[in-house]
Order: structure tokens, then sequence, then C-alpha cells
């Protein structure tokens, strides 16, 4: 397993319900087959289960899948030889599950985790149940240097976890929403619409390889207007009022803008 003891970082041993380390932490499975292993952090986190459901009906669309084929592949290039991937805030695995399908014949071990309970019990449909996980990118159950490539989408930067647990010369590719991203969308909520801010992408320990823009206009009916906004945090921070006018759209066209960056670690 990919995973180790989120306590003492113990190598976890698989048995039938549940999974545990030389030093008695015990984790048990779930009967949809993966382990919550967030330490000492009560309650739900992450996207609720209104947010993944959303999620997973705009992106069975295949709004995304562009970006999809293009993540899997850069990682397929990158690992010709084989090796471990770590998919970090993998959401209900649906970039998870296009990296395993283009890199299934080239070796790649892949494992997933999400601070969301009810995102995580999506994702382990998808792929085998032992490799996902419910635990945070600022903890990671996973050992130094252990990882061949750590891939991103749009989940919060643990810069200093995604160094620890990536192997010298390993790899770090992460998606983020460039300034153009769902402008479309913002215009229909806000009376003034704002450009997303793109940080220098710099990151300290890592060599920048590659950035791939992306860029294409999406047309959604009444549906994917709906499943859009509902997977998007725009839905628990808009006014009632503009909420229910969104919902009630009909069609909607709206730039997707992402980039795409692929390091090294150093």
């Amino acid at each position: 397993m990919i995973f180790v003891c989120p306590v003492c970082r113990g190598k976890l041993n698989i048995e039938p319900t549940r999974a545990v380390c030389p030093a008695g932490h015990s984790f048990d499975k779930s009967r949809r087959g993966y382990y919550n292993l967030l330490v000492g952090r009560g309650g739900a986190h992450g996207d609720n289960k209104e947010m993944v459901l959303a999620r997973r009906e705009f992106l069975a669309a295949g709004h995304y899948e562009p970006l999809a084929c293009l993540i899997a592949s850069r990682v397929a290039e990158l690992l010709s030889d084989g090796g471990t991937v770590l998919d970090a805030g993998c959401g209900e695995g649906y970039y998870t599950l296009a990296v395993k399908r283009e890199t299934e014949k080239l070796g790649v071990r892949i494992a997933a985790f999400d601070i969301s309970k009810d995102a995580v019990a999506e994702a382990s449909k998808k792929l085998s149940a032992h490799e996902y996980a419910v635990c945070g990118s600022y903890h990671m159950p996973i050992s130094d240097g252990s990882i061949d490539l750590l891939l991103n989408t749009f989940s919060p930067l643990a810069i200093e976890e995604t160094r620890r647990v990536i192997k010298p010369q390993g790899y770090f590719v992460m998606a983020i929403p460039a300034e153009e991203h769902l402008f479309g969308l913002k215009s229909a909520i806000y009376e003034k619409p704002y450009k997303n801010i793109v940080d220098d992408t710099a990151l300290e320990g890592f060599e920048l390889l590659s950035r791939d823009e992306l860029r294409y206009e999406l047309r959604l009916d009444g549906n994917g207007v709906r499943s859009l906004f509902m997977m998007t945090p725009y839905a628990y921070r808009t006014r009632p009022a503009d909420r229910d006018r969104v919902l009630a759209m009909h069609s909607l066209s709206t730039e997707v803008h992402f980039l795409l960056l692929v390091y090294r670690r150093l």
C-alpha cells in the first residue's frame, strides 16, 4: 500500500476489514473499500455530497475531457518507464481514471486521496479500492521521497508536503484555473465579474519544465448550467436571489481556461 500510518508513518498492513501499522494504529476499511486516514479532525470536510454529485454529472458529460486527456498524456510521457502516481485532492476520481486508462500498460501504480469522504466514496468506485484514502494535502500519510509523480488538479497547494513526498528528480503536475476561466458563469452571477489572478508559477525546490494553456468556449444547456454552478463554491457564496436566477437559466456560454504546469523536483 502506498499510504502509511498518519500517526507514526509506519507501514500499513492490509487486513480484511482494516489497515494496521506495527505500532498498533488501526484504520477501518469502509464498505466502499477506502480507508479514512484523517486523524484528529471530526466532522465533515471538503466538498459535500451535493457538490460531488454535481461534479460527477458535469464531468461525465465530457465538458472537461480536453483537460483530462492533456493531463493523462503528460503523465504517460513523464512515466513511460512506470512509477508511482499520487492524485492529491482527487475529488470524485475523474482525472485519476483518465490517468489510469492512459498509463495502464506502462506499469504505473496510482493512489489517490481527498479530504472529502463523499468524494472518495465516489472515486473509489472507479479504481482499485485499496489505493484510496480520506486525508488532507497538508498532512499526507505518505513516506518521504516515495512518489514519482504527484498530480494536483484544482486542489490546495501544500508545497512543503508536496516537496517532501516526491522523489528527487520526480515530477509535480498541477492544473490551475487561468485568467478567463468560467468568466461567462461569473458574468451571469455578478454585476462586476472578475478575472482570476495567476500568481508567479515559480515554486521553491522545483524546476518548471512545461506550461500548457488550454482554452475553449463551453456551451451548456440548463442541466449543464446547474451542474457547473452547483459543483463550484459560487453556489454557496451567491445571494439566494442570484442563485435562483442562475439555476433557472436554460443555456450559458462560458470560457474554459486552464494552465497545466509540469515541474521536476530538484
